[in-house]
């Protein structure tokens, strides 16, 4: 906990420099010199790395507590078995085959340990059946990696083609004043649509050094964690800018399917930055409902833009995180920081977002395989591993989000 506190401590400092050298050109009333400039992009960049390295370091401690805790329940950490507890033997043939097809190949196998990794039809393509436990993991280090996911709403159909959802397309008028024996008008019918998510496949392939996979410990974990690595950032990038055609429909994608053009909001924003009016803007119209579960998100470019601003008591807008597990807020809100949220500064584009993230679905059909290939690198001493998922994903409920927008 020394070590978070110090790296919190680190940040406070390079925020208040990064606000002096603010402070000074206002109450100099002019804008920072080309040196400032440079001295607070640099400082406000180092905040930037620093806050993901507490972010990392925060999600260790939570991962030691939990492992602490297994270890005092009498839980196996690795296995996540209770000691002393039987283990199914299929299952661990199953585990042990596999990790043996991964460093020693497919002819170390014998005749039970193949028949314990056919998978139906699929031997044919040389499909495996990956061990239970590296398919939840990767499955964790998914939600782990992305801002989304975490905050999404999220259906498993493993044996569905796709997810629907009805939805209502029209309301009914409000109700009205009457007599007793009056009914009211008949002047609206309340009429439905469906959202349906039709989970995509996607794919990544490594290449692995076969000398590596002999001799390093634990190599079906590293493998484990680069295809999570790859499947999380390439999801994300989907959850947020997705066209809809063939992946998920993005956050920052106008749609009628989506987030509509209604939902942006321009007003007080310049042609380059956002402005406290803009911000404000943006919060305001969106209903205070959602507010309780809403969320900013921008690109780090433009956070170190918004960290210049003030309300009209002269207070900055954006307040840095000081205690564990506290995120940055802005405007009494939570706030994300995203790399893969757009940050071209031009007219008319998109720069941040603010939102209550549940309303974003996600439907994963979660038969997720490992194709493994021995021979095909043969030549230059690897061995290739594809990893196969299917999901989309898309918001459900335009008006509880909010697009920032420059004028």
């Amino acid at each position: 906990m020394s070590k978070l506190k110090e790296l919190r401590d680190q940040r406070g400092k390079l925020v208040h420099d990064a606000r002096e050298l603010l402070n000074k050109a206002e109450a100099e009333k002019r804008s920072l010199n080309e040196a400032e400039s440079r001295s607070y992009d640099e400082l406000m960049g180092k905040v930037a790395d620093i806050g993901a390295t507490v972010e990392r370091e925060e999600k260790l401690v939570e991962a030691e507590r939990s492992a602490a805790a297994d270890v005092a329940r009498g839980i196996d950490s690795a296995t996540g078995e209770a000691r002393g507890k039987s283990v199914d033997p299929e299952v661990e043939l199953r585990t042990k085959a596999f990790t043996k097809l991964i460093i020693s190949g497919a002819r170390s196998l014998n005749d039970a340990e193949v028949r314990a990794l056919q998978a139906d039809s699929d031997t044919a393509g040389g499909f495996v059946v990956a061990p239970e436990q590296f398919v939840a993991g990767l499955i964790k280090n998914i939600d782990d990696m992305v801002f989304i996911r975490q905050r999404a709403t999220k259906f498993s159909i493993p044996t569905a083609a796709s997810l629907g959802a009805a939805s209502l397309a029209a309301d009914p008028a409000d109700a009205d004043w009457t007599t007793e024996l009056a009914t009211g008008n008949e002047d609206g019918d309340m009429s439905f649509g469906k959202r349906a998510l039709n989970p995509h496949p996607v794919a990544k392939r490594l290449k692995v050094s076969n000398k590596f996979l002999r001799m390093a410990a634990g190599a079906e974990g590293i493998v484990r964690s680069r295809l999570a690595y790859k499947f999380g950032i390439t999801q994300e990038k989907a959850f947020l800018t997705g066209s809809g055609v063939n992946q998920p429909l993005g956050l920052f994608t106008a749609s009628a399917d989506g987030v509509t053009t209604a939902r942006d909001v321009s007003t007080g924003n310049t042609a380059t930055s956002v402005t406290f009016d803009g911000l404000m803007e943006a919060k305001y119209s969106l209903k205070g409902g959602y507010w309780n579960r809403a969320d900013w998100m921008f690109h780090r470019d433009a956070v170190k833009q918004i960290a210049k601003l003030k309300d009209g008591d002269g207070q900055y807008m954006w307040r840095e995180s000081v205690r564990a597990g506290e995120p940055d807020t802005l405007l009494g809100r939570p706030m994300m920081m995203s790399e893969y949220a757009p940050n071209t500064f031009t007219t008319g584009l998109y720069v941040g977002i603010l939102g209550d993230f549940s309303n974003y679905w996600i439907a994963d059909a979660l038969d997720f395989q490992i194709q493994v290939l021995k021979e095909l690198y043969a030549e230059t001493d690897q061995t290739g591993f594809i990893g196969r998922l299917a999901c989309d994903g898309m918001p459900t409920l335009a008006e509880a989000f909010s697009r920032v927008k420059l004028g």
